[in-house]
């Protein structure tokens, strides 16, 4: 069994050089390689991040650089794309994987060949708080779909995060891995998730594979601001119902429900929504061109999706 663990980075050669360590001390007895994806960061951290893998390498560390930031779907899926391994491990490069983490879900992917992927449990530091993550629950309410963290005391899962989740790479690469049209960041791992139920896999959340999790020190917070990520995951939750919604029902709800978002958004002076709206609706022709080809794999409804994980 090989397994290849891919790290996306964006200016974060500094937690890469303190987090690696315990990368390479997980991976080492399945003798697979670490991946490195820079995406474009500034020169000095590129300069800084050929030192340490140059300085840690024996032979399990890949790097392969961006010219230009894509986004972080781009990144992963060029990162699983140059693996050949069986089983790939995305994390983020404020990640810090226990020494074991991997043991648990490598076990239930071995005994299960539907399943897709397996999320891991973030104890996640937020505001010098530990906040348990991992495990996603979503509901369908006045035309939008809607996600947020669920109780880590089922392996139930509406998604596993792009941030730590071992996928089966079979699968990733035959559904095309993350949708770039996310990029360049947010939703992109619900999408993947939620293709691949729609699709007839599985996926669930393992409370026995641990990470620790430093969200405000990672590379969407460090590089952009606080009125450019809600805009982005506003755009991004239009595409992905616009993108995944096939139930006649939940888009005419959705369809319905429209316009009084907007004129609530306008009201409340929501411009983040509006533009995100706008944003979304630029991208319309490749949308219909990305739903048309990604409804061919689905075998489950909408509505078995939702209700399972509500």
């Amino acid at each position: 069994m090989r397994v290849d663990i891919v790290i996306p980075n964006f200016n974060g050669s500094h937690l890469i050089e303190k987090n690696l360590p315990s990368v390479l001390t997980a991976i080492d007895e399945y003798q697979g390689k670490v991946i490195i994806i820079d995406d474009g960061s500034e020169i000095s951290d590129k300069q800084n991040l050929r030192k340490i893998v140059k300085e840690q390498n024996e032979g399990k560390i890949i790097l392969q650089e961006h010219v230009h930031n894509k986004g972080f779907s781009s990144a992963v899926n060029t990162g699983v794309r140059l693996s050949n391994a069986d089983f790939v491990v995305l994390l983020n490069s404020d990640v810090v994987p226990r020494s074991d983490f991997l043991k648990d879900p490598l076990r239930r992917l071995g005994r299960d060949e539907n399943l897709f992927a397996v999320g891991c449990m973030d104890e996640s530091i937020e505001d010098d708080k530990k906040v348990y993550r991992g495990r996603g629950i979503a509901r369908w309410s006045k035309g939008m779909l809607h996600h947020a963290r669920g109780e880590v005391n089922s392996e139930d899962t509406f998604w596993v995060s792009g941030g730590s989740s071992v996928f089966r790479r079979s699968l990733y690469l035959k559904l095309d891995g993350m949708d770039e049209i996310y990029n360049p960041f947010y939703w992109e791992d619900i999408d993947l998730s939620y293709r691949a139920q729609k699709s007839g896999y599985t996926i669930i959340f393992d409370s026995k594979s641990i990470v620790t999790h430093y969200h405000e020190k990672g590379a969407i917070k460090t590089n952009f601001t606080s009125s450019q990520i809600t805009t982005t995951a506003y755009r991004n939750q239009f595409i992905f119902i616009w993108k995944n919604i096939t139930t006649l029902r939940l888009m005419l709800s959705h369809i319905f429900y429209l316009p009084i978002n907007i004129l609530l958004a306008l009201k409340g002076g929501d411009t983040n929504m509006i533009n995100g709206l706008f944003l979304a609706m630029a991208l319309l022709p490749a949308i219909i061109d990305k739903r048309k080809k990604q409804r061919e794999l689905y075998k489950i409804s909408d509505l078995e999706v939702i209700k399972n994980i509500s």
